[in-house]
């Protein structure tokens, strides 16, 4: 990974931002920056230098993976230390004071800016920063897209589990044990996020994460599942129903899958995320379903599961070469059920790669 070249054009963006200093304490942020993957640190960056800061716990994990920042290992918490060593090195902020330190807004708590404005006094002046780095992280690199792709792939092979497990009378969380088993065997660091399986009328719950109920004889099943491998998360959906559909659930899941068809044929370069959001919904309002698809119909994907863009309507990001978003639309009918099929692509010049792509006939058990 290059981190050094992201601290280099994260550090061209200080004059524009009204910047003298930048503190990064989200830690998917500061992993992207330098490679620290611990749990605790914060990083500080000037126009030309930085360094990290971290605690004894991690001194040989920092030296180690962190690059292109000075470590700096500290006796007392994180953000404390990075007040004092910021007080001890203001000069190399020039003579100007108050010093201007951005902070994520996003991430930082009230109790920690407070802590922050009382140890560093009157030299410096907080300055709210939102997404600085969450918006260089939006376009992913050759390696990150490598990294995702074999993500999505690994995640991809899960649902051959759930096929073998899915059954009458099985409890949802029995399969999700399986699919999470298979994840681990197969080298997967954790899951993205708490598998989904919401089977029968549970399947009309967006996030009906998989409880101790027990998948009934008839009705859908909707599965939704990734991995965490090498830092990167995958995120797929795929439904499923037990029992013989009815003419009905049949209509409900091909209106799904040819809205999942449009939103994604809608990707390419210079598209506004809006409209792929809205090639979805098209489609399910000319089948009458457009009032039960709740969600948007797709996030960024990439360190975390949910990054920027967002694709909704009012959205109005330009999807770029090298994005990786999901598309998921989805219908849920209260007491009766719900369809969500779902894809990862990366943006290309001419249109978008489907990532781990796999036939979405309805399949019944």
């Amino acid at each position: 990974m290059d981190h050094k070249g992201r601290l280099k054009r994260l550090q061209t963006c200080f004059d524009s931002n009204s910047l003298d200093a930048l503190l990064v304490t989200h830690l998917p942020n500061i992993r992207y920056l330098c490679g620290f993957t611990g749990t605790s640190g914060v990083l500080v960056i000037f126009e030309t230098s930085s360094v990290f800061l971290t605690d004894g716990r991690y001194s040989q994990q920092a030296r180690t993976e962190v690059q292109g920042a000075r470590i700096g290992i500290a006796r007392k918490p994180p953000l404390a230390a990075a007040a004092e060593w910021l007080m001890e090195n203001g000069r190399k902020l020039g003579r100007t004071k108050p010093h201007r330190l951005g902070i994520e807004s996003e991430h930082l708590t009230v109790a920690g800016r407070t802590q922050l404005a009382s140890l560093l006094r009157s030299d410096f002046r907080l300055r709210e920063t939102r997404g600085l780095v969450e918006r260089a992280r939006m376009v992913k690199d050759a390696e990150e897209i490598a990294r995702l792709r074999a993500a999505a792939a690994l995640g991809a092979s899960l649902f051959e589990r759930a096929l073998d497990v899915i059954r009458p009378g099985v409890k949802e969380n029995e399969v999700a044990a399986e699919m999470e088993y298979v994840a681990r065997q197969a080298g997967a660091e954790a899951m993205s996020f708490p598998t989904i399986i919401a089977a029968g009328k549970r399947s009309a719950l967006p996030h009906g994460r998989a409880s101790r109920a027990a998948i009934p004889s008839q009705g859908f099943v909707v599965c939704d599942f990734g991995v965490i491998l090498s830092g990167y998360c995958s995120d797929r959906t795929r439904t499923v129903h037990v029992g013989r559909p009815t003419g009905e659930a049949r209509r409900v899941y091909e209106a799904v899958r040819e809205a999942q068809a449009a939103a994604v044929t809608a990707v390419r370069t210079g598209v506004n995320v809006g409209e792929v959001d809205r090639a979805a919904r098209n489609v399910l309002k000319s089948k009458g379903l457009a009032r039960h698809f709740t969600h948007s119909t797709g996030h960024g994907v990439g360190l975390e599961i949910h990054e920027p863009p967002r694709l909704a309507a009012g959205q109005t990001e330009m999807l770029r070469p090298g994005m990786v978003i999901t598309i998921e639309p989805g219908v849920y009918i209260e007491g009766t059920g719900g369809v969500r099929i779902e894809d990862m692509v990366v943006v290309t010049e001419k249109g978008c790669e489907v990532l781990a792509p796999a036939s979405k006939e309805l399949i019944t058990i």
